[in-house]
């Protein structure tokens, strides 16, 4: 089962690349992902109210939901949607997938039980070595602001590793519904307060029958599915395996964007794929 769910995770996050990149076409980054999320939580309240799903209770469990929405939601998804702007979305990708690295030492640090081994750093190594190799032609840093796009992406992947080491560390007891829609509440106001005073009234935007849809797929499947199916796999298996996640769904976001959109598949698509497997195979499936 726990196998499944990591498969399945997988290529919903693999899928949801296609899907940011069909709504920025319409929609400016930051009021897009605030769509996304604010949709999430109005689909999940009734969800918890009608299911009668454990809320969070004590004064810690809002401390550890606060500070891991604002990482999670605020920072993360913020900086991700901005730097894309400025970098290309394989340079993005390659930076992203730092989160496995950052997730490797956070864990030795806040969870005696996971300790960094050589066969985790040889795997993490080999398989950023395997994003990098599939997108080789897009790994250029052009300007100023590139580069300060660049350590945005370092720094969201930071928070996002701190906050699934957090939740796995402090917050298990929590119920997945009720903890990604507190996460939401808590990360939202950030990015709509940015999204307000730098991109406008979400009411002047192009909502396009396809921007819609983009923030319809993005809210069922890309949040409340994967971080419901991720935050239940998270207390069942060890936070690095969880997080290698983040290496795979660069190669099924392009192996995707040739299926659905004819892209060009690079040409070391082969090579770096098979980088990513092995990495995956000593990781997850040894």
């Amino acid at each position: 089962m726990k196998v499944i769910v990591w498969l399945i995770l997988c290529l919903i996050w693999g899928s949801t690349w296609i899907f940011i990149k069909v709504g920025l076409n319409d929609l400016p980054p930051i009021t897009f992902a605030s769509a996304r999320f604010l949709l999430s939580v109005a689909i999940l309240i009734p969800i918890i109210h009608f299911q009668k799903l454990p809320l969070p209770k004590t004064a810690r469990e809002w401390r550890l939901i606060a500070l891991t929405g604002f990482l999670q939601f605020s920072i993360n998804y913020s900086l991700v949607f901005w730097a894309e702007q400025h970098i290309s979305s394989g340079l993005a990708a390659v930076l992203q997938a730092m989160i496995t690295v950052f997730g490797l030492v956070l864990a030795w640090i806040f969870l005696p039980a996971e300790r960094i081994t050589p066969l985790k750093i040889i795997a993490v190594a080999i398989g950023i070595i395997g994003v990098a190799v599939i997108f080789a032609d897009q790994l250029k840093v052009e300007s100023t602001l590139a580069f300060v796009a660049c350590v945005a992406i370092v720094v969201g992947a930071y928070a996002a590793a701190q906050a699934s080491i957090l939740i796995k560390a402090k917050g298990t007891d929590l119920h997945p519904a009720s903890l990604l829609c507190a996460q939401m509440i808590c990360g939202l106001p950030a990015i709509l307060l940015y999204a307000a005073f730098q991109e406008g009234s979400p009411f002047v935007h192009n909502w396009s029958a396809t921007a819609v849809f983009a923030v319809l797929y993005l809210s069922i499947f890309g949040t409340i599915a994967a971080f419901w199916l991720y935050y239940w796999l998270l207390v069942r298996i060890e936070s690095t395996k969880a997080m290698m996640i983040s290496l795979v769904t660069p190669l099924l976001a392009v192996v995707i964007g040739n299926l659905t959109l004819g892209e060009t598949l690079p040409p070391q698509t082969l090579l770096g794929g098979l980088l990513i497997l092995a990495a995956i195979g000593l990781i997850v499936f040894r």
